[in-house]
């Protein structure tokens, strides 16, 4: 029978969390600058401990979302466009 482990303290065969390692994940270009811009920032993670990820993603989905809603955006009339 194991022996009990006192309040506190961790057990012998605890394992420490590794380091961030890539996570292999190939991202390809889409032709969209801007996309492609936030696309690359998840490359990001592959250094940052889990915890760290969550910021990263948010903040790339905001930017997506940008992006998309820009596609929505009707442009200005030029000047003189409206000739009869």
């Amino acid at each position: 029978m194991p022996e009990p482990v006192p309040a506190g303290a961790a057990p012998q065969d605890a394992h420490e969390p590794s380091a961030p390692a890539p996570l292999g994940v190939a991202r390809e270009l889409t032709g969209h600058p801007g996309v492609d811009g936030h696309l690359a920032r998840l490359a990001e993670v592959d250094d940052l401990p889990a915890d760290g990820h969550l910021e990263v993603y948010e903040d790339v989905h905001r930017g997506l979302r940008a992006e998309l809603t820009s596609l929505d955006a009707h442009p200005a009339p030029r000047p003189n466009e409206n000739r009869s």
